[in-house]
């Protein structure tokens, strides 16, 4: 049996597409360090974050900045139709620290996205997404929730603000 050589060129060429493929899919699973969200941030009782009983938590503070000797904790609830904190005042940090942040859900699941950065977690009610980012610039970050959470979704937002450290007031804010 003849294979003509434009299809053999053709078999080829896809053979290579589909290794390439393939190759992506590998490098996009283990080489930037993207995981799936779990519960390694803790786990947290969603009636308890909704009645505001933070002291109840034992992984979970009240929402706000907190300066540590590691860096800066902030801890967030994303609920219908807001961030707390973040959307009525905006979250303050400063710039070349270790922030970690630490969001919750009491209600629906939410997005916690920052625009201009590569932060970006899936927020699940009863678990706490913990992650590590540290801003090297001053500037202002969007909040956006890219979850659909019901029909106030597209009003759900808010601010992080990046400022000096001499303009950063440590402790609890």
């Amino acid at each position: 049996m003849h294979v003509h050589r434009f299809e053999r060129l053709w078999f080829g060429a896809s053979l290579v597409l589909i290794v390439a493929f393939i190759g992506t899919i590998i490098y996009g699973a283990v080489g930037p360090g993207i995981a799936m969200v779990d519960d390694s941030g803790g786990t947290v009782e969603p009636s308890v974050i909704a009645d505001g009983n933070y002291e109840q938590t034992d992984n979970f503070r009240e929402p706000g900045v907190y300066d540590t000797e590691d860096g800066v904790d902030v801890y967030v609830v994303a609920r219908q139709y807001l961030f707390q904190p973040g959307t009525s005042e905006p979250i303050r940090v400063p710039a070349g620290e270790e922030i970690s942040f630490h969001v919750t859900s009491p209600d629906v699941t939410h997005g916690f996205n920052l625009a201009g950065t590569n932060v970006n977690t899936m927020v699940i009610p009863g678990q706490v997404a913990e992650f590590s980012v540290t801003f090297e610039e001053t500037g202002e970050h969007g909040i956006v929730c890219h979850e659909y959470c019901g029909s106030g979704h597209h009003t759900m937002e808010g601010k992080v603000v990046v400022v000096e450290q001499s303009e950063f007031e440590g402790g609890e804010n």
